[in-house]
């Protein structure tokens, strides 16, 4: 074991490291007793086999033991790891539970970096680490022994002091400005507040680090205020926020001295990347990102969209709205720094006039945190700590840069209105400033702090101190504006007597930058970044309806029926380059891919938006279609739009002032990108550019007449409450008709569901019923069906628990019972019962009662796949779309061109798009697929070599343990080499094209 620790890489040698991280053998602690292991802040107890649980149990008492009297001894986190060699496990005490937080256990195919990686996570060693996106991720992201150790110690201190009411105040904040702009959307839970906590004080702590101080000599209020950013002129880098909470707690400070511990490992001097960006995704999950339109863009194409957009970073005032990390930041500031250098320029103009050319708004308020850090990182430690460089403020702002409720939340007749009460009185004790004083925001800025800071140095309860001095420091004359600063100052005071203060300085200057950057003598020459990408159908009521009042003053509505497929990102656009976007200036967004040609799009692409309160018109350059790269940077295809907003004008000044609509001549990339590229010099070598002409979803197309007869099937959801294996049954048996079932689970579950136990009973054997999935069909072929508890009664009675004849059925009545109680617990709306979930759309009752031809086929994939089902008992689950034929000759009709290559070449283009062009749904349709006629000579001659090709598939050896995606690839290579294959593209192109 020592041997491991001394020449594994962990940077531990007795030669050139302090005594405090020298492996001790038989380390004394007090009690007699001896850590077999102690490196540092851990100690680490040996066992031969930890695989008995008596074992494991006596060693954790023991490690516990050691790690409690350590942390008492050092003052800080302390950390134990057991392990018999194979099995390794990390404890770190939480409050007064001493948990289990990381473990890594050793496989055959383990290898040594994998092992060294998780040791070097917990024991925190290693000196020097270059922060690569990939060393970010392995080191500090969700799954790092690293990150664990943090949330858990976090977590612990949350709980014990959440109820505290600076503490509460902060929560209540955050919880709000996230609320304001998503809604329902937005995860109003503890577990994402301490997950934000961490990341925003892991940032203060790199923003740090980047100057090169030394943070574990720092005072870790002074890490996480910011002070010493203060002291060296450094505004906006670091600031106390809703999560300077840590400091202001019993423990806190030496948690974040842990922390700054852990990232001193890292050398900040030189990144090349938005590295924070990395850190951020690997620690908040996919689907919270999801939920809330997230979306960062890779950094090479940040770069090449920074390059060909800001031709004169010099003098162009450049703006992202929506900056989340500070990718477009990082990029545009490097530009501007470069372009000042080539020009001579000296450092203290170039840093003068830098923050004045680019700057970013985001609402987040941890990505705010991080693209603060990332403006640092950009400029660079030597050129932060040259004796040139005089005042800085980072101009990364807070702010919601879209502006939803800014006639009814911040702006109140000529005033900034931010309320300042608590729970359901945000309505009252209001701070307001006249807008003449946003006007010149670092004299606003500088104002604000003082009065926080003067009423936060003010004894509780004692007398409201004169600003006299603050009015002759800052210029502030007018009587009016005397009065009205006096009357905040008093608000403050009270919320300091009231334990509440802390937060409003920083939360009323970030605020107001949004309004002060939309002022018209403010507005900057380039709007650039990537928008939130909010489905319609992911925004809460109130937003939608919102959203559906701003897009049809700007012509953006399509209509209801295609609501579901409309975006937040096109209007975000319309908005930002509304209020921030000088005439004449230019724009460059990543867009979903559907902007370009989707139907519902195309008010968007006019370019013309006339919003009563100011029109707005664009001239569109150009776009980048991205959709066929590889791999996938983001959850949906991509591309990037180019354009310039032109004067509206009245009258003769409106003349020549029309907009130029978005082209259907784009520039396509096609090209698989290697996962070591990561800047454009790398990219771009794995990337082909070319012209193409872009086809419009719909353009002269004649639907087909099948489209009204294909529908989804069912939704059954959550699927452990339907989906059923066989259960146990004891050596009785259960009598006739009766059998054992328990839920069948599977990984891709989410909470709340995943987390519930198995439905397990005994229920009639004539309510489990065969369900087909989407992976149960492949191309002319249905694989085995899963069986799921459903409350069909007969051929087409569906039951419920008020249901009359549900009684009849002890059994099912049973389970049914159970699982609705499960429903009606943790659903997240109390919109549908279980039973309407099920017969969402009628995807139940239309299928009642079964009826003996159908044709299926794949609601998404990469290809389109159809089969031919003979059992009227199936159920078909929602992913599948369904139609009854006739007779078997139409049914393989259909199946035929459906399963063809000529079938999804031609639908791919009408396809909505997902990754690819994933998502069929009913696309297929609206291409010009004939009514079967048995008389007609191709339409016959289909149904015959779909007979073939069936009876071909249906002999074909297929392992069906496989995944269905590989089954379905060993049937198309099949397939592609038939001696019918040919024949049958041919016609089908012949009937179609």
């Amino acid at each position: 074991m020592r041997a491991l620790l001394l020449d594994g890489g962990l940077n531990l040698s007795e030669d050139d490291l302090h005594e405090e991280v020298i492996p001790r053998l038989e380390s004394p602690v007090g009690d007699r007793r001896r850590i077999d292991i102690e490196v540092g802040f851990t100690a680490i107890e040996v066992k031969k086999d930890l695989r008995s649980k008596t074992v494991r149990q006596e060693a954790e008492s023991q490690l516990a033991g050691y790690v409690r009297t350590r942390t008492e001894q050092f003052g800080q986190r302390y950390a134990g790891i057991l392990t018999d060699g194979t099995d390794w496990r990390a404890y770190s005490l939480a409050g007064d539970d001493f948990v289990q937080v990381s473990r890594f256990e050793l496989k055959p195919r383990t290898t040594p970096t994998e092992i060294l990686l998780w040791l070097e996570g917990v024991l925190a060693t290693a000196q020097g680490i270059k922060p690569t996106p990939e060393a970010i991720a392995t080191r500090m992201g969700a799954d790092s022994p690293s990150h664990e150790l943090d949330r858990a110690t976090l977590t612990a201190l949350y709980e014990q002091h959440k109820d505290l009411p600076t503490v509460k105040l902060k929560r209540e904040l955050w919880a709000r400005l996230l609320r304001s702009a998503l809604g329902a959307q937005f995860d109003d839970s503890d577990t994402l507040f301490i997950e934000h906590t961490l990341l925003v004080n892991n940032a203060a702590i790199i923003a740090h680090l980047v100057l090169d101080i030394d943070v574990k000599e720092v005072q870790p209020a002074t890490l996480v205020t910011g002070q010493l950013f203060t002291q060296a002129n450094i505004y906006g880098a670091v600031e106390s926020d809703f999560f300077g909470w840590i400091i202001e707690v019993t423990e806190g400070e030496a948690f974040v001295h842990t922390l700054a511990r852990r990232l001193a490992r890292f050398d900040w001097h030189e990144v090349e990347h938005d590295v924070l960006k990395v850190l951020y995704e690997s620690v908040i999950t996919q689907e919270t990102r999801k939920k809330q339109g997230e979306y960062y863009t890779p950094d090479w194409l940040a770069e090449k969209m920074v390059a060909d957009t800001i031709t004169d970073p010099l003098n162009q005032r450049v703006l992202d709205p929506s900056c989340g990390s500070g990718t477009f930041l990082f990029h545009a500031v490097r530009s501007y720094l470069d372009a000042a250098d080539a020009a001579g320029q000296g450092l203290k103009k170039s840093l003068d006039e830098l923050t004045d050319h680019v700057a970013g708004i985001d609402l987040h308020p941890v990505a705010v945190a991080l693209a603060r850090v990332t403006y640092l990182l950009a400029i660079g430690q030597s050129r932060l700590t040259s004796d040139e460089r005089k005042l800085i403020r980072v101009p990364v702002y807070l702010g919601d840069s879209f502006q939803w409720q800014q006639r009814t939340d911040l702006i109140d007749h000529g005033h900034l209105v931010i309320r300042t009460g608590a729970g359901g009185q945000f309505y009252e004790n209001e701070l307001r400033f006249s807008e003449h004083l946003l006007a010149d925001a670092v004299r606003f800025d500088l104002i604000v702090n003082e009065l926080a800071d003067k009423a936060t140095d003010r004894p509780a309860g004692g007398r409201i101190p004169s600003l006299t001095s603050l009015f002759n420091r800052r210029g502030v004359s007018s009587p009016t504006d005397q009065q009205e600063l006096t009357d905040n100052f008093r608000r403050l005071c009270e919320l300091v007597d009231e334990g509440r203060n802390h937060i409003w300085s920083y939360y009323v200057r970030n605020l107001a930058r949004p309004m002060w950057l939309s002022r018209a003598e403010n507005r900057v020459d380039v709007l650039i970044g990537n928008p939130p990408w909010l489905s319609y159908r992911h925004m809460p009521r109130d937003m939608q309806e919102l959203f559906k009042e701003m897009s049809q003053s700007r012509k953006l509505w399509r209509g209801e029926e295609v609501a579901t497929h409309q975006d937040l990102s096109g209007l975000f656009i319309a908005r930002a380059i509304q209020q921030y976007l000088r005439e004449d200036g230019t724009f460059a967004f990543v867009v979903p891919n559907p902007v370009l040609d989707r139907p519902y799009w195309s008010g968007f692409r006019t370019g013309d938006y006339p919003d009563q309160e100011a029109p707005v018109k664009v001239s569109f350059k150009g776009s980048w279609d991205l959709r066929r790269l590889r791999p996938h940077f983001f959850p949906r295809g991509s591309a990037v739009i180019f354009g310039s907003r032109i004067p509206v004008g009245i009258g003769e000044a409106a003349k020549g002032n029309t907009p130029a609509p978005l082209s259907q001549d784009t520039e396509r990339w096609t090209g698989k990108i290697s996962r070591t590229a990561v800047n454009w010099q790398q990219v771009k070598g794995w990337i082909k550019r070319e012209p193409a002409r872009l086809q419009y979803s719909k353009a002269g197309l004649i639907s087909s007449p099948y489209r009204p007869r294909f529908i989804a099937g069912a939704t059954i959801y959550p699927k452990y409450l339907f989906f059923v294996e066989p259960g146990q049954s004891n050596s009785l048996g259960l009598g006739g008709g009766r059998v054992a079932v328990r839920s069948e689970r599977n990984r891709l579950e989410k909470a709340p569901w995943k987390n519930l136990p198995d439905m397990e009973g005994v229920v009639e054997k004539e309510f489990l019923r065969p369900v087909l999935l989407g992976e149960s069909v492949l191309p002319y072929r249905i694989l085995s069906a899963k069986r799921a508890v459903l409350p069909i009664e007969g051929s087409d009675t569906l039951l419920d628990g008020e249901h009359p004849h549900l009684e009849r059925y002890p059994d099912l009545a049973k389970w049914w019972r159970r699982a609705e109680a499960q429903w009606l617990e943790n659903r997240s709306s109390e919109r549908l019962t279980l039973l309407d979930r099920l017969e969402f759309h009628r995807g139940m009752s239309s299928q009642l009662p079964g009826t003996p031809l159908r044709v299926l086929y794949g609601a998404s994939g990469m290809h389109v796949t159809a089969a031919l089902i003979e059992d009227p008992s199936a159920v078909i689950e929602h992913k599948l779309y369904w139609a009854t034929v006739a007779t078997r000759e139409e049914g393989m009709y259909l199946t035929a061109i459906l399963n063809s290559p000529a079938l999804t070449e031609l639908v791919r283009p009408l396809m909505s798009y997902g990754k690819d062009e994933r998502d069929i749904d009913k696309a297929v349709w609206e291409l010009p697929i004939p009514q079967f006629d048995p008389s007609e000579g191709t339409h016959a001659r289909i149904a015959e070599l779909g007979f073939i090709e069936s009876a071909n598939i249906a002999e074909l050896q297929l392992d069906e343990t496989k995944n269905f995606v590989k089954l379905r690839q060993v049937v198309r290579q099949y397939l592609a080499t038939s001696s019918s294959a040919e024949e049958l593209d041919q016609l089908v192109r012949l009937l179609l094209e």
